[in-house]
């Protein structure tokens, strides 16, 4: 299951629209930012029902 939400880069500062797929359960993924095309590493948390807990954004180089 897809959901989106508005990430803010960690390097720019802007702000897009990321989509998360939450149905793979906890996982860390890359996405590049769609500003600055530098690379965030997503750190996302889900529970046992499959709903979203939390989710970081950091800098690739963090």
């Amino acid at each position: 299951m897809l959901i989106s939400r508005s990430i803010k880069c960690p390097y720019c500062g802007e702000r897009f629209k990321a989509e998360i797929d939450i149905s793979a359960g906890d996982q860390e993924t890359i996405e590049d930012c769609h500003v600055c095309c530098r690379p965030i590493s997503f750190h996302i948390k889900v529970d046992y029902a499959g709903n979203l807990l939390g989710m970081e954004t950091l800098r690739d180089d963090d």
